[in-house]
């Protein structure tokens, strides 16, 4: 099967960052569908995981963690999904990922694709969506229902995949959103996704917060840079508020400046569940089934920004660039194999 892989850890300007391949077509057992992949999406993890480091890898390894696609076999323990099902999921870091033909995925993890959408719009959602819903509803306790109606949350990051994704579930929670953005076209998405606020991610953000009327925000989710943000949110959280955050901290974080406000500060990985088999695991499944209702009602929308195709080396390591450059607005999607 057509892959696109990697050996060394390089800079994506050289060739041999990710390089095309032809590798085995894997046979599903167990939990485990093999799914014909029509569409990915690249997300800052995917840079992450490329990046440079003094590692060798005895076979070429694949990354990518979003798909969409078409159930081709299933293992002997699969009950959800069939041959020919549409399905969308975000895969599980510790095996290899969708930047292939054919991939091998727990159904646990698999939600039904929504019906609505293409496998390019489709492929946007899994990664970010079930961050973005475990970041508002698992980790910072806000009621899917409407228990938090008229309460405030600042979502840093806001043009982003994960931000994308948050501004449409906290208004649909009844949150008064802010969201930072720091260019027009950013500022206008954000709005266009239900935003009451937008506000630059400059260093007078305490400021720009006190002229819109939130000196104080009952909720926090950065989904950006966690030591840049620390002491500001740290400002700017209300007391008993709660703070998530998805980027993994350089510098050592003060936590003392959470404690006199008795501040929750929560992380939020996405792959905890798959990485560790938890007992919860097929819950990712079941909320991506959701969302894929609230898609095809028209409740919220994908998060595709741009799509380039097909699915191969160079348009994979330019994919790359784009998201380390930090200028991605929504999500970047391969589709099609060529």
């Amino acid at each position: 099967m057509k892959a696109v892989a990697l050996t060394h850890y390089l800079p994506i300007g050289d060739p041999e960052s990710l390089f095309d391949a032809r590798l085995p077509k894997p046979s599903p057992t167990g939990h485990d569908l093999l799914v014909r992949v029509e569409a990915v999406s690249v997300n800052p993890v995917d840079a992450k995981v490329r990046a440079p480091k003094d590692k060798v890898e005895d076979n070429p390894k694949v990354l990518g963690y979003d798909a969409a696609g078409v159930v081709e076999s299933v293992g002997d323990a699969v009950t959800r999904f069939k041959p020919g099902d549409a399905v969308y999921y975000a895969g599980d870091i510790t095996r290899p990922g969708s930047n292939a033909e054919f991939q091998l995925v727990d159904e646990r993890i698999v939600g039904a694709m929504p019906q609505t959408l293409s496998f390019a719009e489709a492929a946007a959602l899994p990664l970010t969506t079930i961050t973005a819903w475990e970041a508002l509803f698992t980790r910072l306790g806000i009621d899917r229902d409407g228990g938090n109606q008229g309460q405030s949350i600042l979502i840093i990051g806001g043009a982003g995949g994960v931000g994308s994704i948050a501004i449409q579930l906290a208004k649909l929670a009844g949150l008064v959103v802010i969201a930072t953005a720091s260019r027009p076209q950013s500022q206008a998405w954000v709005r266009g996704l239900g935003a009451d606020h937008s506000v630059d991610y400059s260093d007078a953000l305490i400021e720009e917060m006190a002229q819109l009327g939130h000196r104080e925000v009952d909720f926090i989710a950065n989904f950006s840079n966690t030591d840049a943000y620390w002491g500001v949110m740290a400002e700017l959280i209300r007391p008993q508020g709660k703070i998530v955050g998805i980027v993994e901290n350089t510098d050592p974080l003060d936590l003392n400046l959470l404690k006199s406000k008795s501040v929750t500060f929560a992380w939020e990985f996405m792959f905890t569940r798959s990485m560790y088999q938890t007992a919860d695991m097929a819950d990712q499944g079941h909320l991506l089934d959701e969302v894929a209702a609230l898609i095809d009602a028209k409740t919220i929308r994908t998060s595709l920004g741009q799509t380039l195709s097909p699915i191969n080396a160079a348009n994979l390591r330019q994919a790359h660039a784009q998201i380390e450059s930090g200028r991605t607005i929504g999500k970047l999607v391969l589709t099609g194999w060529g």
